[in-house]
């Protein structure tokens, strides 16, 4: 079942979208069965105003904030219009039509009105084609990123938490995978430290100690200020999406440096929905100001922050489970309270040396493909209105994908 939180990026992921029994999907389908070619478009929530497509080979049915659009075939390319409507324009457009209090939304009569700006079928197609190879490497940079944090994490859990290095060398073997020089970095017994097996010489902290955790500043409406007259107000939204046409920005000058974000900072989303919005975040969109519910974690020492963003990044199952206990209205959060209570294994300073120089460059890695991800994501929103402007050509379109490729 696709809801708006599963669209926010105008790709529907369906390796976060929630599954429901064959009965309710037969029962949200009957009006129309969404199919490869259709879009989804959330009309309500935070995430409002967003079109994605429905993926082939996949039964697919909406969300009670979701609404089916059915492209005319001779008229639109489904693609384009997704571009279309996901375009900075279109976002200024329907900013006009919010009719929610509480909560944002669109109703039909508004989306059913909306204009669609309609070139001819073969340029709409090479408009699709152009942004959809952006968007494809987008999303292999994506990929790329998660197994990123797959070996990381592996790495992580092999000598932070099964202490796998160790157990070899009781057990009179060598590691695995590990030269001798490193090896020799571990201890090769384990011993019990407030009621917890750890490597002899080891020691075990609170979570929280980990690292310094900044929580966000409260802004009110009269912080806010025009987007040329400040900076944007980074919330969960930005962390998902980045800075789009709903982002606020503000001109403060009470706030501590300590609330101002830059491209690199290291944020921890503390407060929301569990399984979408609890997650570790390197910043990619330049300077910006903190705001509450999300914790600008600041590591120790440059050597650290491999260690740290991977630490979270492997007990985010755990962190989400805190927080689903805590849940109400579908929201919940992790507290300070519950990451001192969260024990962590900290070796000496020598493993932490060791762990840099292999986690390091995965690390930097990922944080390179999320900027290269954040560059594609400008060029594609620039290359939309600059064609049907005319103010680019399909072949100046093409050279500017080859270069930015």
């Amino acid at each position: 079942m696709v809801r708006t939180q599963d669209i926010i990026t105008g790709i529907f992921r369906l390796e976060q979208a929630i599954h429901v029994s064959v009965a309710t999907y037969r029962e949200r389908i009957k009006r129309a069965e969404p199919r490869h070619g259709d879009l989804v478009y959330s009309r309500e929530g935070t995430y409002f105003g967003i079109a994605a497509e429905v993926p082939a080979n996949c039964q697919v049915c909406l969300g009670q904030r979701m609404v089916l659009i059915r492209p005319s075939a001779s008229q639109v390319h489904h693609r384009y219009l997704r571009y279309w409507l996901n375009c900075p324009l279109m976002a200024a457009h329907i900013h006009g039509f919010r009719d929610g209090t509480v909560a944002e939304r669109l109703n039909l009569p508004t989306i059913r009105a909306l204009p669609v700006l309609l070139p001819p079928l073969p340029e709409q197609r090479a408009i699709a084609h152009i942004l959809g190879t952006l968007d494809d490497k987008i999303e292999l940079n994506r990929r790329m990123n998660e197994t990123l944090e797959a070996m990381a994490r592996a790495l992580f859990k092999s000598w932070f938490v099964d202490f796998d290095p160790v157990r070899a060398k009781m057990d009179g073997r060598h590691p695995e995978d590990m030269d001798a020089d490193t090896a020799k970095l571990f201890p090769d017994k384990l011993e019990h430290q407030h009621g917890e097996l750890i490597p002899a010489g080891w020691k075990t902290c609170p979570l929280y100690d980990t690292a310094r955790f900044i929580n966000g500043a409260a802004f009110r409406s009269e912080h806010f200020c025009e987007p040329s007259k400040g900076l944007p107000v980074v919330k969960i939204a930005e962390l998902k999406s980045g800075i789009t046409n709903q982002t606020k920005f503000s001109n403060r000058t009470d706030l501590e440096p300590k609330y101002c974000i830059d491209t690199g900072t290291i944020m921890y989303s503390w407060s929301g929905s569990p399984d979408t919005s609890l997650d570790t975040f390197l910043w990619t969109h330049g300077a910006g100001l903190l705001n509450q519910h999300i914790f600008r974690v600041e590591p120790k020492s440059t050597m650290l922050r491999p260690f740290v963003f991977f630490l979270l990044k492997y007990l985010r199952p755990t962190l989400i489970e805190i927080a689903r206990n805590k849940q109400t209205t579908g929201l919940g959060h992790v507290t300070v309270a519950d990451m001192r209570q969260i024990q962590v294994c900290w070796p000496p300073k020598a493993i932490h040396q060791a762990f840099c120089e292999l986690a390091g460059p995965l690390f930097e890695s990922y944080f390179t493909k999320t900027l290269e991800s954040q560059t594609l994501s400008s060029v594609r929103d620039t290359l939309l209105p600059k064609l049907l402007s005319g103010e680019l050509r399909i072949p100046e379109a093409e050279r500017e994908l080859e270069s930015a490729l």
